[in-house]
């Protein structure tokens, strides 16, 4: 039986070899030689109360006392009081030894309470729901069903507007950034030239970053305790981007196929975002970003203790993070059907000249108004001083200046 010895220099771990017959006196004998405290100046007790200045708890007086008799069981806390100088002559406790940080002789168990990290069901999203553009949603899923078949991840990023009074996020086009995938893992390979451009466009559209998008493969890791929504690495992932995007309302998308009895598959979207104790564990470095290939998908690593459903863990089940999100669909202000980036070779330019010509019968702006041929076309721009002068041309449906124009036809007549 482990139990672990709480004082206020942390928390010691001690074996007690055979949980059965041991007794308070050899439990004693034993903190003596791990903690370095004698016998005699040893109080224990099983009230935290132990270490509050001036408390008179019940002690674990009597050495003969069998610790079976006790309402022990592994991993339970036994509260140690000692005078000051009993470890002077050891160095103190490393801090990652204890959850709560180093105890002040003033310490209550509020303040006790307040340091220890809790990990709880965030009831309510901060984004009141998620409407997708039904055209680039549908673009996203069928490449993954018909071109990757569910057998790899596939993940992008979201952009849109959010509703300033109901909360609501609204995506309008996803960028599929360079990326590797696997059953499990899907690598992004950012380009930060290429974001720069696609942030350009989207703040001239009037959007911005909302969220993010992945899918989940057929064949991705079991777990031998069941079913799970997200797993341990998609979790880390998708804290990480939470935690960049800046945004209260970021939301976190799973595309994925549910197989029916018949045989035949059903496309899902399902939205979420990480509890913002979720991310704040990983922005503290609470939250375990190395994962291995024997971990269980369903938890989530702790680099120090927490406290997760009444319980000091260093795991958690994922589901504790995940807060969903009510999703819809809508149509959005651009039109989609030009090539999508980084999905196998470059784009020539001869695939501008045939989507401009599929076009020719609308208003220039129109015929332009794709997010994929605005990223193509302004690899040619400077992306201060023109991009954002032609996304906010798409944005309000105006004239494009002669210039930028004539300068889309020559490129398209290129071959």
């Amino acid at each position: 039986m482990i139990l672990r010895i709480r004082s206020r220099d942390g928390t010691d771990r001690i074996t007690v070899p055979d949980g059965a017959s041991a007794t308070v006196g050899e439990l004693q004998r034993l903190i003596a030689a791990r903690v370095t405290v004698p016998v005699t100046l040893q109080r224990l007790s099983l009230d935290p109360a132990l270490l509050l200045p001036a408390a008179q708890p019940q002690l674990l007086s009597d050495p003969a006392t069998p610790l079976a008799s006790l309402p022990l069981a592994n991993g339970s806390f036994v509260y140690l009081s000692y005078p000051p100088d009993a470890r002077s002559s050891q160095p103190p406790p490393p801090k990652a030894l204890t959850v709560a940080g180093s105890f002040g002789k003033k310490m209550t168990m509020d303040d006790l309470i307040a340091r220890q990290i809790r990990v709880t069901r965030q009831e309510a999203p901060l984004c009141a729901a998620a409407s997708f553009d039904r055209d680039s949603a549908n673009a996203f899923q069928l490449y993954v069903a018909e071109s990757l078949a569910f057998a790899v991840k596939r993940a992008g990023f979201l952009y849109g507007r959010v509703d300033a009074e109901t909360k609501e996020v609204f995506v309008d086009f996803i960028y599929e950034p360079p990326q590797s995938g696997s059953e499990d893992v899907v690598q992004l390979m950012r380009d930060s030239d290429e974001e720069l451009r696609v942030d350009a466009i989207a703040d001239g559209l009037g959007m911005r970053r909302v969220g993010l998008v992945f899918t989940q493969a057929v064949g991705r890791k079991a777990s031998e305790t069941g079913e799970y929504t997200m797993s341990n690495r998609e979790v880390v992932q998708a804290a990480e981007l939470q935690a960049e995007g800046g945004i209260p309302e970021w939301v976190t998308a799973i595309v994925k196929i549910k197989v029916g009895d018949d045989g035949t598959g059903d496309v899902h979207f399902e939205a979420f975002q990480l509890s913002e104790v979720c991310v704040k564990l990983f922005k503290d470095g609470v939250l375990q970003t190395e994962v291995g290939d024997s971990d269980d998908p369903r938890l989530s690593k702790m680099r120090k203790e927490v406290i997760a459903g009444g319980k000091d863990t260093m795991e958690v089940d994922n589901d504790f993070f995940l807060v969903p999100v009510k999703i819809s669909d809508h149509q959005g202000p651009l039109s989609i059907g030009f090539p999508i980036e980084n999905r196998g070779s470059p784009l020539a330019m001869s695939t501008l000249r045939n989507h401009l010509d599929r076009a020719k019968h609308l208003p220039f702006v129109r015929r332009i108004s794709d997010f994929h041929l605005l990223l193509q076309v302004t690899t040619f721009l400077d992306v201060k001083a023109d991009v954002p002068i032609l996304a906010a041309c798409v944005k309000h449906q105006v004239k494009v200046p002669e210039g930028y124009q004539l300068l889309i036809e020559t490129l398209a007549g290129q071959t």
